[in-house]
C-alpha cells in the first residue's frame, strides 16, 4: 500500500464519509477558483509590463506562459487529490 493510500484511508474513516466528500469537492473548487485568479493576474501583470516596455515583449511572454503552467500544474495536482478522496 502506497503512503497516499494510507493517509487518504486514515482521513476518510475518521470522519463521515459526507463529510469528507463534501470537503474535497469544496477543496476541488477552491484549487480552481485560485489557478483561474493566478493566471488572471499574471496575465493582467504581463499585458502592462508589455505596455510600459514592448521592446521585453518576448521574454515577458515567455515568463507568463511558464508562470501560469506552473498554476495549472499545481490546481491540477490539488484537483486530482481532491478526486481521490471522493473516489476511495
Amino acid at each position: 500500500m502506497t503512503l497516499l493510500n494510507i493517509l487518504l484511508q486514515a482521513a476518510t474513516e475518521a470522519v463521515d464519509p459526507g463529510f469528507a466528500k463534501m470537503g474535497a469537492g469544496l477543496g476541488a473548487g477552491l484549487a480552481a477558483i485560485g489557478a483561474g485568479l493566478g493566471i488572471g493576474r499574471i496575465g493582467g501583470t504581463a499585458l502592462e509590463s508589455i505596455a510600459r516596455q514592448p521592446e521585453v515583449s518576448g521574454d515577458i511572454r515567455a515568463n507568463m506562459i511558464v508562470a501560469a503552467a506552473l498554476i495549472e500544474g499545481a490546481a491540477f495536482f490539488g484537483i486530482v487529490v481532491c478526486l481521490l478522496i471522493v473516489l476511495l
